[in-house]
C-alpha cells in the first residue's frame, strides 16, 4: 500500500510517496500506523495528545474523506486503493 502526502506532511516524511505494509482486509488505521511507525516525524503533526488523527488533517481512501464518506480508521482496505494524508489548505476541517 502506498501513502501520497502532500504539503508539509510530504516534508516531514521525505518524500510524497511512502510505502507501508498494509493491504486488502487491513484497514485505513492500520496502514496509518504502518506509515507512522516508518515517518515517526509525522506522529506529532497528525496525531493530537489522546493519539487521534487531529482533526484538521484530511485522510483520503480513494478521494473520499474516510471520516465523512467512509468506516473513519476502521475502513477496510482494498486491493488498488489510494491513501491520501493532507492539511487543509486554509481554515479548519468539517470531517466529524
Amino acid at each position: 500500500m502506498e501513502w501520497k502526502l502532500f504539503a508539509d506532511l510530504a516534508e516531514l516524511a521525505d518524500g510524497k510517496r511512502i510505502a507501508v505494509d498494509a493491504g486488502p482486509g487491513d484497514t485505513v488505521g492500520d496502514a496509518l500506523e504502518a506509515l507512522l511507525a516508518t515517518r515517526p516525524a509525522l506522529e506529532e503533526r497528525v496525531l493530537d495528545e489522546q493519539g487521534d488523527l487531529e482533526e484538521h488533517v484530511n485522510l483520503l481512501r480513494n478521494g473520499r474523506n474516510v471520516f465523512t464518506q467512509e468506516e473513519g480508521l476502521g475502513t477496510e482496505l482494498e486491493e488498488g486503493d489510494e491513501l491520501a494524508l493532507f492539511p487543509p489548505v486554509s481554515g479548519g476541517s468539517d470531517r466529524r
